[in-house]
């Protein structure tokens, strides 16, 4: 089963987009706990393509893909023409510098390293590709 879901690059479509993966993966998660963890994963990584590669701007789009696989494995892929993002190639800041710098931010894409099986980044065409992988 292979489900999509496309938005502007507006953060008023983030709840859209919060609202599809929990009708989505209805009935196929069976803990809430790891369902808000897989929407606050994709709602992170959505939320950083729209403010960081597209600069809110509601008329470019992003599309989430939802595919389930045997094994109890689900695929999301977030595609985006926007500026390139390499999240391999992302180095978590380190913690202690974040607390004594009071900085807010940059925890986010180490959150969503923790809370999915794999996250992987390619680019095909003109295509920005980030693909999210969880076992339910």
């Amino acid at each position: 089963m292979s489900y999509r879901h496309s938005i502007g690059c507006s953060l008023e479509n983030l709840k859209g987009i919060r609202d599809f993966i929990r009708g989505t993966l209805r009935g196929h998660v069976h803990s809430e706990v790891q369902l808000n963890e897989i929407v606050l994963a994709l709602d992170e990584m959505c939320s950083n393509l729209i403010i960081h590669s597209h600069q809110c701007n509601p008329d470019d789009k992003l599309e989430l893909r939802i595919q389930f696989r045997t094994g109890n494995q689900v695929v999301f892929e977030i595609v985006d023409e926007g500026s390139q993002f390499n999240i391999n190639e992302f180095h978590s800041p380190d913690l202690s510098h974040l607390v004594q710098e009071k900085r807010k931010g940059g925890l986010g894409i180490r959150l969503v390293k923790t809370i999915m099986d794999s996250v992987e980044y390619t680019h095909q065409g003109n295509q920005n590709i980030c693909r999210l992988t969880k076992r339910l």
